[in-house]
């Protein structure tokens, strides 16, 4: 691979041009493409309302108190929630004492959200997720009707296009696409 052109969304090769298209992304990993916009509100900006959001969507669409969800979007520092939270919480190590588990849907929404942060959704941190995508498992009837293949291509163009920059050393997003 020579460089990826954030102008054209396609790498310059010795031998032509070439990009990752909607239609590599719904053969390859069988992402639908078509479907609901996935839309993610922006918690870009920290702020204490955002905070008091934040927290009021972890403990209720996961199912944790809210001095728990509180608890963890401090520590995260950010509207985030840590992975390794995620993990630990909803799958304990082998012969550990049961908890008490919150709802199955509350389970699957926090097994999605992990899934989703490690996949189509990665980012740099490779720790963290953002809040922001619990927002769209609120319904989970719903989820499959999204279209997050066009999401991911989206943010993996997007993040090529920052790593095109003297100094970013990382790159984020469903890197997946780029092995197809």
């Amino acid at each position: 691979m020579e460089r990826w052109q954030p102008e054209t969304n396609t790498f310059h090769l010795p031998f032509g041009e070439m990009s990752i298209s909607l239609e590599d992304v719904s053969f390859l990993p069988k992402i639908p493409v078509t479907g609901k916009v996935v839309e993610v509100e922006n918690f870009a900006r920290y702020t204490e309302e955002s905070r008091s959001d934040a927290i009021k969507m972890v403990s209720n669409l996961l199912g944790v108190s809210a001095e728990e969800a509180e608890e963890e979007v401090n520590i995260s520092e950010g509207l985030t929630v840590r992975k390794h939270w995620l993990k630990s919480r909803w799958c304990p190590k082998a012969g550990s004492r049961p908890r008490n588990y919150p709802p199955v849907e509350c389970t699957t929404r926090a097994y999605l959200l992990y899934l989703l942060s490690c996949t189509l959704f990665a980012d740099k941190s490779g720790s963290r997720v953002s809040i922001a995508l619990l927002k769209l498992l609120e319904d989970l009837d719903d989820v499959g009707n999204y279209a997050w293949g066009a999401a991911a291509l989206a943010y993996l163009y997007r993040h090529l296009g920052s790593a095109t920059r003297v100094l970013v050393s990382q790159i984020a997003g469903y890197l997946t696409l780029l092995e197809g």
